[in-house]
């Protein structure tokens, strides 16, 4: 009743009826959600208690990997494909086949990866060849919010919008952290921190440790132990903390001369950060809306051992407060901060920043130096001054349409990173006073003798 005209499609020897005006229909739904009584992997929506993720959605590469439990002597299928689509292989091909097929066209959101997904499971509309049916497998993306499937990365992309623009961001599948005993703890400067194994790879770890950079932390905390010596209390911002190091080591070693402030917007570090807050024996006062009552320090118990962890964005913190001392040290380029740092840094401060854009600040990137700092860097025998001179021109730029100057205290370009420590003079005064000092350097690539170029297109 109903249908208008139905098909007969023999398929393993049985006669099934297929509505046409069901095909219509399918056709039409380019987000079909899956039944939730038949496949307890995709999350309800209207479930109060959360489920499992898809093995689809992943946060690093090495977790697809851990799925199809790559061995050398044997073949292993893969996790995202069934078998006549992708036959079983050893590792390496299998390894190339989920970076390739599956990571690489995935959709990013909050840390995770939807990838794309060739198991059955949506319904797949039959294509009619004769009187059988040709199976077609149905490659789509599982949303990480909701219990819809989508086919194409474009709609999955817009799909994800929607769900922002409306206020659902929340995912409702249980997040497994990493057990206890999988941490490794790293001692430096009589500062214990709890990390994970992974702690050396930025991209793979919520709590990045980096070894190498201990001379970097020593130089950080040299110009803060001066401006404690100046005048105390004062307040310290650690704007990036991934692990806190840095933090816990100003509080452990000045005490009740600083005031400090660890910040990070991942939940994972901030987790990461008060857990080794606890293994110092440090107090940690909170200031995330999210947390419990229980867990806040009051202002009446606040002492010199307790340090104020919060989760923000570092240029919202950075809005929001004043501090004597502030630090960025970013993934990457900290152009994106420098703004939001001199707004409200209070006079004669100290702002230190650590730039790891290494490529674009050592000429193998000249277009990206371009872009981020507004300087062509060439290859030179003093390429690592340059680099040093450039993150300084930047940072003039910034302090001075915050109507403030800059005293230039520390500058070091190193393998690894360049650091450069400045102390805030407000006023338009000393704003023009170091704007005034920012020229470009001539330099010519046959004699090897460079200029300073003067106002005017002149040269001295």
């Amino acid at each position: 009743d109903g249908v208008v005209v139905s098909e007969k499609v023999k398929s393993n020897n049985l006669d099934v009826k297929i509505p046409e005006s069901e095909l219509e229909a399918e056709e039409k739904g380019a987000e079909e959600e899956r039944p939730r009584e038949s496949d307890s992997n995709i999350l309800d929506i209207s479930s109060d208690h959360p489920r499992d993720k898809h093995i689809s959605i992943q946060r690093h590469l090495a977790d697809l990997e851990k799925l199809a439990d790559l061995r050398e002597d044997e073949k292993k299928p893969c996790p995202l494909c069934p078998e006549e689509k992708f036959k079983a292989c050893y590792s390496h091909k299998l390894h190339r086949h989920l970076q390739n097929l599956h990571w690489k066209v995935s959709v990013e959101f909050e840390g995770y990866r939807m990838c794309i997904c060739h198991l059955s499971c949506r319904p797949v509309k039959p294509n009619l060849v004769g009187d059988q049916t040709v199976a077609k497998m149905g490659a789509h993306y599982h949303c990480i919010i909701c219990s819809a499937t989508i086919i194409r990365r474009t709609d999955m992309i817009g799909h994800i919008n929607r769900h922002v623009n409306k206020g659902e961001t929340e995912s409702r599948f249980i997040t497994v952290r990493a057990s206890k005993s999988s941490y490794e703890v790293v001692k430096e400067s009589a500062t214990d921190v709890q990390v994970l194994p992974n702690h050396c790879t930025p991209q793979k770890t919520d709590s990045y440790f980096n070894p190498k950079m201990k001379l970097n932390r020593q130089l950080i905390f040299c110009a803060l132990a001066v401006l404690a010596g100046e005048r105390k209390p004062i307040e310290c911002l650690d704007a990036f903390g991934a692990t806190g190091i840095m933090g816990l080591q100003w509080a452990k070693h000045l005490r009740s001369s600083v005031k400090v402030t660890i910040n990070d917007c991942n939940e994972n570090s901030v987790t990461m950060i008060k857990e080794n807050c606890h293994l110092n024996k440090m107090k940690v006062k909170l200031n995330i809306k999210e947390e419990d009552n229980d867990e806040t320090v009051g202002d009446g118990e606040e002492n010199s051992d307790t340090i104020e962890v919060t989760k923000m964005d570092a240029n919202v913190i950075m809005h929001l407060r004043s501090f004597d001392f502030i630090h960025l040290d970013p993934f990457g380029t900290s152009v994106n901060y420098l703004d939001s740092a001199f707004r409200n840094v209070r006079n004669l401060g100290i702002v230190s920043l650590t730039s790891t854009d290494i490529s674009s600040l050592y000429a193998k990137a000249q277009h990206v130096a371009l872009r981020h700092y507004g300087c062509n860097i060439v290859r030179t025998e003093y390429y690592k001054e340059l680099a040093a001179r450039s993150v300084i021109a930047a940072v003039t730029r910034a302090a001075a349409r915050c109507n403030k100057g800059i005293e230039v205290l520390l500058a070091v370009a190193l393998e690894h990173f360049v650091l450069v420590v400045v102390r805030v003079l407000r006023g338009p005064t000393a704003a023009d006073d170091s704007a005034k000092k920012v020229r470009y350097l001539i330099h010519c690539q046959w004699c090897e003798e460079r200029v300073f170029q003067k106002e005017g297109n002149m040269v001295e």
